[in-house]
């Protein structure tokens, strides 16, 4: 009993310790993040949406998928994701999970944002 308790607590920790973490901090610095990009593009806020795109992959994804995104253990590359699957497909993936990604880790703007980044990732 004491073994399948300790058991569950470790998966537990591990599952949530690998699948992200510090969503208050990231909030707070893609809204400034987003600001200051908006107000320094010209060409309708692409790169505003590009930039806050690769902030939340970054903050959310290089933790099993790696820090140069090149895939680590069971976690695929998404170095070239975007050759492989569309922007819809890697939004499907995000909100609905796949394999060993649970599903939900972004919702809303962040999953389109990170979806858009990550289709351009060729």
């Amino acid at each position: 009993m004491k073994k399948a308790w300790l058991a569950l607590i470790f998966g537990s920790a591990l599952f949530l310790a690998a699948c992200g973490g510090g969503d208050d901090e990231a909030t707070d610095t893609d809204t400034a993040t987003e600001d200051t990009a908006t107000e320094d593009t010209t060409d309708g806020g692409d790169t505003a949406s590009a930039g806050e795109g690769e902030a939340i992959v970054t903050s959310n994804c290089t933790s099993c998928h790696g820090g140069n995104l090149e895939g680590m253990g069971n976690a695929p590359s998404l170095a070239d994701v975007g050759s492989r699957l569309s922007e819809e497909e890697i939004h499907e993936v995000i909100l609905n999970g796949r394999g060993g990604m649970p599903p939900g880790l972004l919702q809303g703007e962040d999953a389109e944002a990170a979806a858009a980044w990550l289709a351009q990732q060729q």
